[in-house]
């Protein structure tokens, strides 16, 4: 498996490819975000999309945005579905391909089963996130 970005030049072109495995993972984002927003932030440039790609095509996706803070420029994932994060192989390669855009760290919002899985990969619980409407 080949991870790889997707130049916003592209993204309209792959879209189909990947639409499944990003609506998958936006059913756990609590409504944040929907599929056609995901898709504007990503053609617009303001979201980086990953795939994994292996002989039989596009195995997985996910989107990342990148966030400057005092100490780190974040990989924040904004979502991630299918066999993208599924061995240490591919946690390497995202790692590699994200600090090649300067982050020194990947950060992403996960419920409790997904914390677990990427545990194995080095990945720590850092803090929970809550919310309210006013």
């Amino acid at each position: 498996m080949i991870l790889q970005r997707v130049d916003i030049s592209h993204v309209h072109h792959v879209w189909p490819m990947v639409e499944g495995f990003l609506s998958s993972a936006l059913e756990y984002s609590q409504g944040d975000y929907t599929l056609e927003q995901v898709k504007s932030l990503v053609a617009m440039g303001n979201w980086t999309l990953v795939v994994a790609v292996d002989d039989n095509g596009v195995q997985g996706a996910a989107t990342v945005d990148f966030l400057n803070r005092p100490n780190n420029r974040v990989a924040f994932i904004t979502a991630i579905g299918g066999r993208l994060v599924s061995s240490e192989d591919s946690v390497e390669q995202l790692k590699k391909l994200l600090g090649s855009f300067g982050a020194t760290c990947i950060e992403g919002a996960a419920r409790e089963s997904i914390a677990r899985l990427w545990s194995r990969y080095g990945f720590e619980e850092k803090y929970r996130i809550v919310g309210v409407k006013i």
